[in-house]
């Protein structure tokens, strides 16, 4: 695999964190799917171009859910080794997945990947017109990965452990430097 190659596995590897699953429904190749809004149309095409790139042989399919989500698809038996968590094995919470270490050890693959978890698990949005970005999630490990890249790029950061129901979740709230901080990752919304 090139290094260009690696870096688009990297940007999957967050999006696939994010808002993937995996799944073997025919018993014979296991499945990634990746759940988008129907209002991000750019963002469902840098996904389908990234995973095409990664498996340019394999088929990348678009199945229309709903009229507000998309499924993106695609069928490999190398998913599994490539995202570093398995089918079978319960959820990505069960299975406490986290970056792999190949991402951790670069700045430029956390780059991408931390793009992919934003773009996926993140959020966006003006809090009395100051521009905000934040991830949140419910995996302890993958909480604490996000936080030192954004550390390791200097970035300032709020991290929050909210008591829900069930489980705790990780909220991880950029509210400073915002602008730069998308431009910096790449983050786009769109």
């Amino acid at each position: 695999m090139t290094t260009e190659e690696k870096t688009i596995l990297a940007y999957v590897v967050g999006v696939a964190i994010g808002d993937g699953n995996l799944s073997n429904p025919n018993g014979r190749a296991t499945r990634l799917r990746i759940t988008c809004d129907t209002k991000y149309p750019a963002l469902v095409e840098r996904i389908r171009a990234a995973i095409k790139v990664i498996l340019p042989k394999n088929k990348v399919s678009i199945v229309n859910r709903a009229k507000t989500y998309i499924d993106i698809s695609c069928y490999s038996n190398q998913w599994e080794l490539l995202l570093g968590w398995q089918v079978g094995n319960g959820s990505k919470f069960d299975q406490n997945v986290r970056l792999p270490t190949w991402i951790k050890a670069d700045a430029n693959y956390s780059k991408k990947c931390l793009k992919g978890l934003f773009e996926t698990d993140g959020c966006i949005y003006r809090d009395r017109s100051y521009l905000m970005a934040s991830f949140t999630t419910v995996i302890p490990t993958l909480a604490r990965d996000v936080e030192k890249i954004i550390n390791s790029f200097a970035f300032k950061m709020c991290f929050y452990e909210i008591k829900t129901a069930h489980k705790l979740r990780y909220n991880i709230r950029i509210s400073k430097n915002t602008d730069q901080f998308l431009e910096f990752f790449g983050i786009k919304k769109d």
